[in-house]
């Protein structure tokens, strides 16, 4: 907790209020913080001070939530990580065969991922490489 000192409290940390908002109330301030923790965002907007922002840790603004929500569907049904994972082990033991037919799919799976990528990269609003 971060300790304020002033007249009234010397060195000890203030203590702090607890307020209660609606599920609507709470989504609306996330979006009017912009990133900017709730209760420094309050604190500005009711003593109008020009309060040190810092951001939270972990939220990165989503550009497109839907190309987001995407991407997580077809991860959630594919089942490539397992699958990369066998290959690996086949690779590594010398027993994956390379004939045209596991070449394809090698491929598809590639181009899948490559697409994954493209959507990620363009729902967090990020320039591709």
């Amino acid at each position: 907790m971060t300790s304020y000192k002033d007249d009234f409290n010397g060195n000890k940390p203030l203590s702090p209020y607890s307020i209660r908002f609606t599920q609507e109330e709470r989504q609306k301030l996330e979006r009017m913080a912009h990133g900017i923790s709730l209760s420094e965002f309050i604190r500005s907007c009711l003593f109008k001070e020009n309060v040190s922002i810092r951001r939270t840790k972990g939220r990165s603004p989503v550009k497109d939530e839907q190309a987001l929500a995407r991407l997580i569907g077809v991860l959630g049904q594919s089942r490539i990580p397992n699958n990369i994972n066998q290959l690996a082990k086949a690779a590594n033991t010398g027993s994956l065969p390379v004939n045209p037919d596991t070449e394809k799919r090698l491929n598809e799976a590639y181009n899948i991922i490559l697409w994954m990528r493209r959507q990620l990269i363009q729902a967090l609003g990020l320039k591709a490489e």
